[in-house]
């Protein structure tokens, strides 16, 4: 089949390669515009860009979608079906309506629930035990088509958000080849979504990091894990700023006291009360320091 493949960051990474080693032909590639990344803030290309050049495929960085700009340029390259996979942008109906096989995207939840920007993120934050990816048929709205197909996993109870994008990026390839496969065939079956039971994931901002130590130990342990690994959560440690990267809860089993009090530090680690026991920072960054074990930075601190 010949597709053009939109998508952005290293989540869409595997989608894009297991459409390659399926054979399929590759039109074009259209990602976000670059941008600075990293602690440098030096202009780079996007991952989805960086794999396409390696595989010689033409690439398009629109800075909009509705001048009509590359609504010429799709038409021209009259492919099949546009496959979408964190790209960042809605398509506007011209463009949904130009591909005869439609336009897909691969959605890491399990859509009506946490359709948006952050759903792996919002997932762990909230405590979700279970998750997935979901091939859909994509109509104007936020990740509202018909269903093709979803793929379940659980959340590991130590998992970080950034681990479980790693899952999640293999399991989207194999749906996304899954869901080509039966488009193609012409046995593809769509299933509406019920919107009564859509929620929402937005982006996640740098002003969640603060742990508040007056909430649960779950709940301060579902936030570490969520943040990680951005913006990840915060808290003050002898008067500095601090990124927690690692907790571990203790909940009515820690030692009381009042919440954001540290009740020991050493081996384990820095406990810290809350309001219904205890947790302990297993890892941390100290601002201007390196992340580290607790414990190694005990060896070197005092508090």
């Amino acid at each position: 089949m010949r597709i053009v493949f939109m998508g952005t960051p290293e989540f869409a990474v595997n989608p894009l390669e297991r459409l390659y080693s399926d054979g399929h032909d590759i039109a074009a590639v259209i990602t976000q515009p670059d941008k600075p990344r990293n602690r440098g803030m030096k202009v780079s290309y996007s991952p989805v860009k960086e794999l396409a050049i390696e595989r010689e495929t033409p690439v398009y960085q629109p800075a909009s979608l509705r001048d009509g700009e590359i609504f010429e340029v799709l038409r021209e390259l009259r492919c099949d079906l546009i496959a979408v996979v964190a790209y960042g942008k809605l398509l506007p109906k011209e463009i949904l309506n130009l591909p005869p096989f439609g336009c897909i995207n691969i959605h890491a939840s399990l859509v009506p629930k946490y359709r948006g920007a952050a759903p792996i993120q919002r997932a762990v934050l909230n405590g979700e035990k279970e998750t997935g990816v979901t091939a859909m048929f994509m109509d104007e709205k936020l990740d509202a088509g018909d269903i093709l197909g979803s793929i379940k996993t659980s959340i590991g109870e130590d998992e970080t958000s950034g681990e479980l994008f790693k899952r999640l990026s293999v399991l989207g390839a194999e749906l996304s080849s899954e869901s080509i496969d039966a488009i193609s065939r012409g046995d593809a079956v769509r299933v509406p979504q019920n919107h009564d039971e859509a929620t929402f994931a937005p982006s996640l901002r740098k002003d969640m990091s603060p742990i508040d130590w007056a909430d649960t130990a779950y709940s301060i342990k579902c936030k570490v894990r969520g943040l990680n690994p951005w913006p990840v959560a915060t808290t003050e440690l002898n008067g500095a700023s601090c990124k927690v990267f690692s907790v571990v809860s203790c909940g009515g089993e820690g030692a009381k006291g009042e919440p954001g009090t540290i009740i020991s530090a050493g081996k384990r680690g820095i406990e810290v009360a809350c309001i219904d026991g205890s947790v302990v920072i297993t890892e941390l960054q100290v601002q201007g320091g390196k992340r580290m074990d607790a414990a190694a930075y005990l060896r070197g601190h005092q508090l």
